[in-house]
């Protein structure tokens, strides 16, 4: 068989996901009669059938099935080989996966010494939810993340454990205690065990209005305001906040990394900086405003794995 065109599957996968050969044809930016050509080009070169066709609708076959789970897996592994071959020819640019409102101390302590340093090497940050993802369809470089168990196939540096907080309405009958357990937060109404896919600010003021009960890292609490309050959770599974990258990592990220021990040795990096860890250096860490390096880091923490 002749080797499949990207063209061609990108043209199945439009038709497969509209069932509508005019829809997938307008979202493709082409006539229709073109499109139709080519799917049942497509089709004889793979041999099956991938589409019934009557005059009222389209569906899918069995193999049709099967040939878009494929399609795709692979157009995914195109787009990212593209964006990890341009990363690969941008060596002085490194960009960083984090959440939306993380990381409120160590992330600008790290990007300001980064800008300092003597190798010229550009950071960008790209917020997501999925900062694993990011680093595997190549999207970021390095991700600085929370986490509470092991996670296979990346290597990292531990910035210091997180404290986990409840964020309380200001007014809740529970907001003064010196802390709640895990199972006593796990029964208050509107407890989210995830963390919403939203900013850090959009949380804070649906807790002020009763909306959400959700646990935090205790770093958050400079930007809760006087509505809202962070209790301690015991019983909450220890996290860590760590700075991640795959093992195959382009020689601008061992850069970034070796700025990240610096940071936490609490020295200006340099050219020199050693990228090995130190397990004194492993200490929880924030920044304050001077860019001294304080006690007490962390952003908003994942949900529990369990009580």
């Amino acid at each position: 068989m002749n080797q499949l065109e990207t063209r061609e599957l990108a043209y199945f996968v439009a038709v497969a996901e509209t069932l509508h050969f005019g829809q997938a044809a307008e979202r493709l930016g082409i006539t229709q009669p073109p499109l139709s050509r080519a799917i049942a080009h497509l089709e004889r070169r793979v041999g099956v059938p991938l589409l019934e066709r009557t005059t009222r609708k389209v569906r899918l076959t069995a193999a049709g099935e099967v040939f878009l789970t494929e399609c795709r897996t692979l157009l995914a592994a195109m787009d990212t080989a593209v964006r990890k071959a341009r990363k690969a020819a941008e060596q002085q640019r490194v960009t960083i996966a984090a959440r939306p409102g993380s990381g409120p101390g160590v992330l600008p302590a790290l990007l300001a010494a980064e800008a300092q340093g003597p190798d010229g090497v550009l950071t960008d940050v790209v917020f997501t939810y999925d900062e694993i993802g990011a680093l595997q369809d190549g999207t970021a470089d390095v991700a600085l993340m929370c986490q509470t168990v092991a996670t296979p196939g990346l290597e990292m540096i531990e910035l210091g454990p997180e404290k986990p907080v409840v964020l309380l309405p200001a007014g809740h009958p529970l907001a003064e205690r010196p802390f709640l357990t895990l199972i006593e937060v796990e029964a208050l109404p509107g407890y989210e065990a995830h963390l919403p896919n939203e900013a850090l600010d959009t949380m804070v003021d649906r807790v002020a209005l009763g909306q959400l009960v959700v646990v935090v890292g205790d770093s958050v609490r400079g930007r809760l305001g006087e509505s809202v309050r962070a209790v301690p959770v015991h019983g909450y599974p220890p996290t860590q906040l760590v700075l991640a990258w795959l093992p195959d990592a382009r020689p601008a990220t061992s850069r970034l990394t070796a700025t990240a021990h610096a940071v936490l040795a609490g020295r200006t990096p340099g050219p020199s900086a050693s990228a090995s860890t130190d397990p004194e250096s492993s200490a929880d860490v924030e920044v304050s405003g001077d860019g001294e390096i304080e006690r007490s880091a962390g952003w908003p923490a994942p949900a529990p794995t369990a009580p």
